[in-house]
């Protein structure tokens, strides 16, 4: 199986690089993927960039020229909800964007591209092992919906406009709805796992740059370990 883990920042893919070593390097789009073999699969590691564009550019760029069977994207996110706080981890089972404002276009609602899913939902079998994975080692985990744009979110005034749009919102952050939308284009399973690093509020820069690389690793040490110890189909 060939197998993508893409992360936006250096600071929350340090993990992999210190626990897989490849000489293989391959560019695809503005992005450096080194590529090796993990329990048997094709595993390729790269940095996506910040923001939704550069998201959506680098994964397309990936799955066009290599035919990829399943996505990790891991990293950080802002809480969006009282009962989550930092350190803990949210598997998203849905994405939207947050910034999308497009209800007087058409029938569509807050969040929706014109002509694009409302929310685009990760159902995949792929994601229910990882689920189960989760479970069976006591991994302890939020599930639900991660609301995306191309904002860093760092005052309770933008988390409150936020809320009264997507009041079921656990987290933000800026590019997993854009790897979702990619990922539906192309058929491929999108498996996502968000650390949270900050509240969303006004100390969200000082505990961002904090914790930025501590909850990377967490979400970072669990996709390795499930690569390590699982087989693939």
């Amino acid at each position: 199986m060939k197998v993508a883990i893409i992360v936006p920042m250096a600071e929350e893919a340090e993990y992999y690089k210190q626990h897989f070593h490849s000489d293989d390097k391959k560019m695809f789009g503005s992005t450096e993927f080194e590529h090796f073999s993990v329990s048997g699969n094709d595993v390729y590691i790269g940095l996506s960039g910040i923001g939704k564009v550069n998201a959506a550019m680098n994964l397309t760029a990936l799955l066009a020229n290599e035919n990829i069977d399943l996505i990790f994207m891991t990293g950080s996110a802002g809480s969006m909800n009282k009962d989550i706080h930092q350190k803990d981890l949210i598997l998203p089972n849905s994405f939207t964007y947050h910034d999308a404002h497009n209800t007087k276009a058409g029938n569509y609602v807050e969040g929706q591209i014109p002509q694009e899913p409302a929310q685009f939902e990760l159902n995949s079998e792929a994601r229910s092992n990882f689920l189960n994975y989760l479970k069976n080692n006591n991994i302890d985990f939020k599930e639900g919906l991660i609301v995306t744009g191309d904002s860093f979110i760092a005052s309770n005034e933008q988390k409150e406009t936020i809320k009264k749009n997507f009041p079921n919102a656990l987290g933000v952050e800026m590019e997993g709805a854009a790897f979702a939308q990619v990922a539906s284009k192309f058929n491929v399973p999108l498996v996502a796992l968000r650390a949270i690093s900050d509240n969303g509020d006004e100390g969200a820069d000082e505990d961002f740059d904090t914790f930025v690389k501590e909850v990377g690793q967490k979400a970072a040490t669990i996709i390795s370990s499930y690569l390590d110890k699982e087989v693939l189909n």
